[in-house]
Formats: structure tokens, sequence, C-alpha cells
């Protein structure tokens, strides 16, 4: 019995270790084709920038295209080093106490150029309310949440953001009327390199999501969404009573 005990222990060992690479293996694959992506852009636009025949237009389009492929290029490599220290335990919650309606504020503000390119209606709802927590890390959360509810949302369409106290928790939702998701869509938005609306993928690199997720889990507090295709999605981020002053 103990030998078969110990025979059953080391094929569970050997099934999990089996699991953990083929996560490293799915995760350094897609790192890999999300890192051609913005180099081949890159190359390519140089190449034509080297044609003597260029208008000053054209030349001005390449080099732009150039620089858009870098900074979606940076943000990547940024976002794999954000959710390794994250998933790694290297970030350690720094909280202090501060005003979380007043950073909601300045991160719409922040998106002020995207969404007046779409004629986005931005709609407030925000109370003023200090937290303690971490600031930096929560300001992962919303830039992510707000960015992706730009990006899903059509020319004209409507961003919200609001943030109400309730008896055990306080809540803050970010919510649009853009292309929605399914069901089966809802149930991956979290994981690493998911991207369930392949139309809008060239905006992101499918880590944004998985750093909230993250995030929201390291700071004690819990996320949901809601969403229905072609009506819109809501996040909803619940940040509880021992967090709030």
């Amino acid at each position: 019995n103990e030998f078969d005990a110990i025979i059953e222990n080391f094929n569970k060992m050997a099934e999990e270790l089996s699991g953990i690479e083929t996560l490293r293996s799915d995760f350094i694959a897609n790192v890999s084709h999300e890192l051609k992506t913005p180099l081949a852009s890159i190359r390519n636009y140089a190449i034509l920038l080297s044609a003597p025949a260029l208008s000053e237009s054209e030349r001005e389009d390449y080099a732009k295209a150039i620089s858009d492929s870098a900074g979606r290029l940076s943000d990547l490599i940024t976002n794999i080093l954000k959710l390794n220290k994250l998933e790694n335990q290297q970030i350690y919650p720094q909280a202090k106490k501060y005003k979380l309606g007043e950073q909601l504020r300045e991160c719409i503000l922040s998106f002020e150029k995207e969404w007046e390119a779409k004629n986005i209606e931005i709609d407030c709802d925000i109370d003023d309310i200090e937290v303690y927590a971490d600031a930096e890390l929560l300001s992962i959360v919303w830039n992510n949440l707000i960015s992706n509810a730009i990006k899903f949302s059509d020319d004209g369409g409507y961003v919200g953001v609001s943030l109400k106290p309730d008896r055990n928790f306080i809540s803050v939702k970010v919510s649009d009327r853009g292309c929605g998701m399914s069901p089966e869509v809802g149930k991956h938005i979290f994981e690493k390199f998911y991207q369930g609306d392949k139309s809008h993928a060239s905006g992101g690199n499918g880590l944004g999501l998985s750093l909230v997720r993250r995030v929201v889990d390291i700071v004690g507090a819990d996320i949901s969404v809601e969403s229905v295709r072609g009506v819109g999605s809501t996040f909803t981020v619940r940040i509880y009573n021992n967090n709030i002053s």
C-alpha cells in the first residue's frame, strides 16, 4: 500500500510537471509570435523608406508605421516583464491611503486623444472615495480596462466609468457599448495572449487582462464581467471594506 501511494504521488507529480512544461512551451510560442508581428512591420516599412522616389507624405506615413510598431513592441515587452514579476511574486503591494476617484479621473483624461479621435461619449459617475491600497498596481487595472473599452467601441460609441460605495465594498465599473463577447469568449479573456475578437487584435497583445486579473488577486479585490455579443461589456472591480477609508 505504501508503494502504491508513492507511485500514485509520483505519477501526479509527473503529470503536473508535464502540464507546466506545456504551459511554458505555449507561452514561448505565443511570445515569439507576438514579437514577430511588429518586428516584421518595422523591417518592411524600413525597406520601403529606403526607396529614393518616395513623396514626403509617404515618408511620413512609413515613419509613423515604424513608430507605432515599435510602440506595440515596447508595450508587449513591458507587459511580459510586469506579468512575470507578478506571477513570480516579485512585486509586493505598497499600500497607502489615496483618492481613488481622482486616480480614475486622471486615467480617463490620459486617454482623451483616443476617445476624441473616435468621438466616444464618456460618462463619469465617480464618488470621492479614499482607499488604502497600492495606487501604482491599481493603475494597471484602470488603464487596461478603460483602454479596452475605448478600443472595442465603434466611432460615436459610449464608455462609462463609475465609482460607488456599498455596505461591504466599493465597486468600480467600466462599461462600453461595443462589440461585446460570447459566453465562450468570456470564459477565457483573463488567459495570457487570448484575443477573442481578432478584428481588434492589432490594438493589443492579449496580456492586459492577465495583468488585471493578477493585480486584482494581489491586492485582495475581485473582478467580474458581464457582456452580450453586439451590445457591450461591463467590467466590475470590487475592493472590500478593509481597504476603504
